[in-house]
């Protein structure tokens, strides 16, 4: 997996920590520097610790997955690339109130980064470097929710569900990839 496709991948799966960073700053009001900072900290790492924890869970069953891990990849990502659309469609935002405390922020980081943990599995199946790809999707969740907390309040809610859709379209357009290059090979 190149450096195009973890950058996808990194895009995609930060849509949902991007729209609920978005709600947080809209219910802050007026967010400064330290909630946004709070906010990228959170999702950042979360998005960052589970792809790895999943690519190791998908790495002890290697051996019996092999012949079908460009399925795997497939399913799982268009599984959460579907999700987030359909939530997108039908307005099913994650709320947020305004703190920013570990109270309010681990379930929502954890919320979030369900995705990324499945995700690492298809990172493990397509043979990615675990390591350099959370670091690239740890930094790019944080830098979106920095963006999202500071945005949300001047944008209003509308901008949010717009992010899960095109974070569900860039996931599932990466498994049907996978997939379609798995098919190339044997061409």
């Amino acid at each position: 997996m190149g450096l195009t496709e973890v950058f996808v991948l990194a895009i995609g799966l930060s849509m949902d920590a991007f729209a609920v960073s978005i709600c947080k700053g809209i219910s802050i009001g007026k967010a400064r520097v330290k909630h946004a900072l709070i906010a990228g900290i959170w999702f950042g790492v979360f998005q960052a610790l589970m792809p790895v924890i999943g690519y190791f869970l998908g790495v002890q069953f290697e051996r019996y997955i092999q012949r079908i891990d460009h399925w795997i990849a497939l399913i799982l990502l268009a599984v959460i690339g579907i999700n987030m659309i359909r939530e997108g469609i039908k307005g099913e935002e994650e709320s947020a109130d305004a703190s920013v405390s570990v109270k309010a922020m681990f379930p929502l980081a954890v919320a979030t980064s369900i995705d990324a943990l499945a995700s690492g599995v298809a990172l493990a199946a397509a043979g990615a470097d675990i390591l350099w790809a959370a670091v690239f999707i740890g930094c790019t969740t944080f830098l979106l929710s920095f963006i999202g907390v500071k945005s949300g309040s001047r944008l209003g809610s509308s901008f949010g569900s717009k992010a899960q859709i095109a974070g569900g379209v860039i996931l599932c357009l990466i498994g049907l990839k996978i997939f379609a290059e798995h098919l190339m090979e044997g061409i």
